[in-house]
């Protein structure tokens, strides 16, 4: 057994409702749950849908025959079975919308429903926040639908009027010797009809600028020059169209120690020549706090040791890159007395430890050259 509303419950219409009755009462909803006035309202969503599929099947005489006798079992082999989306409703009622936002269906010449423009805002973002994600909110200025007239254009309790210079066509002819011109109305601009008392809050335009704070929740492992799409977040659509998307281009400050090379990350540790040649632990920091780092004994400049895990999460797997440590050494300054004595001592057995090394060499060459 269906476990669908029934259609004529949806539009709050008896049985037997005329064509004009379920058109004004599918207005009536269809602006109240438009996408424009609810954004991001799941509910809001699905009455909006719930409230075109009504219509769009008792519009119909087959349809509204069938579903009368057998309910919604009887459209299962008409091919209907509901809008996917905003873009099917505004696709097969576009010529509806342009009726319910004062644009007349039957003009050839009007625009039809179309989406709005889409927009753009550039946020900055600290090192840690891009590696971790976080949630944050943004202030945006943008056209929307006029919250007096529904988006219309006309003052309370009046409609748009045909225009009378063009007839209602939206375009005027006139005659250059054998042939006649046809140009956009200068009166009503291709629209076929015209506001005579516009909305005071919009002055007919049916959209009006206002400022929205929009929550935006950024993802773990974004890097500089990443873009989000917030969509529907965009300006308001056209005669009823969907609104357009808001995007949001992210702007990664650096960091003083880390450096990222897409999900690894890269630092360099300073160590002295002495633990260099002796080895040593030593604490390095994290992305997640200080870890340990063993320093093999012979740690030669640039020698690179890993974490492995410890870098930057994968926007596209669950997996963390790894972080690279590369080993500075140092010479030491201001040296003791002390100090210098021992490293001259130091300096000595190196000399003759070279030396030695050398005259081997040199040793088994001269064994070649008489073997």
């Amino acid at each position: 057994m269906s476990t669908k509303q029934d259609y004529y419950e949806i539009l709050s219409v008896s049985r037997n409702a005329s064509n004009t009755e379920l058109k004004a009462a599918y207005r009536k909803l269809a602006l109240q749950y438009h996408p424009d006035r609810n954004p991001n309202d799941k509910k809001a969503e699905e009455k909006f849908k719930e409230a075109a599929e009504a219509y769009e099947v008792l519009r119909d005489p087959q349809k509204r025959s069938l579903y009368d006798q057998y309910g919604h079992a009887g459209l299962e082999n008409t091919g209907f079975s509901g809008f996917g989306g905003f873009e099917d409703i505004f696709s097969s009622f576009g010529d509806i919308f342009e009726d319910f936002f004062g644009f007349s269906s039957g003009r050839r010449s009007r625009s039809r429903a179309r989406p709005g423009a889409d927009l753009r805002y550039d946020l900055g973002l600290e090192f840690m926040e891009a590696v971790f994600g976080t949630e944050t909110e943004i202030d945006i200025e943008k056209r929307e639908i006029c919250p007096d007239c529904g988006g219309n254009g006309c003052e309370k309790d009046t409609e748009p009027e045909s225009c009378r210079h063009c007839n209602g066509t939206g375009q005027v002819s006139r005659s250059q010797g054998f042939f006649t011109v046809r140009t956009t109305c200068p009166t009503c601009r291709g629209n076929g009809q015209i506001i005579p008392h516009p909305c005071p809050e919009c002055r007919g335009a049916g959209q009006v600028m206002a400022r929205k704070t929009v929550a935006v929740k950024i993802p773990a492992g974004v890097d500089n020059g990443s873009r989000l799409r917030l969509t529907g977040e965009g300006e308001a659509g056209v005669f009823g169209g969907p609104p357009g998307d808001l995007y949001v281009f992210l702007h990664v400050e650096p960091h003083a120690f880390f450096k990222r090379r897409d999900t690894d990350i890269i630092c360099e540790i300073p160590i002295s020549f002495v633990q260099a040649a002796l080895g040593d632990k030593i604490s390095v920091p994290t992305l997640n706090g200080d870890k340990t780092l063993k320093i093999p004994k012979g740690t030669q400049p640039g020698d690179i040791f890993y974490f492995h895990g410890e870098g930057i999460p994968s926007l596209r797997t669950t997996r963390r890159g790894d972080q690279l440590i590369q080993v500075a050494i140092t010479t030491p300054t201001h040296l003791t007395k002390k100090q210098e004595a021992l490293l001259k001592d130091f300096a000595k057995l190196e000399s003759k430890k070279i030396s030695h090394k050398i005259k081997n060499i040199l040793k088994g060459d001269a064994n070649k050259a008489t073997g």
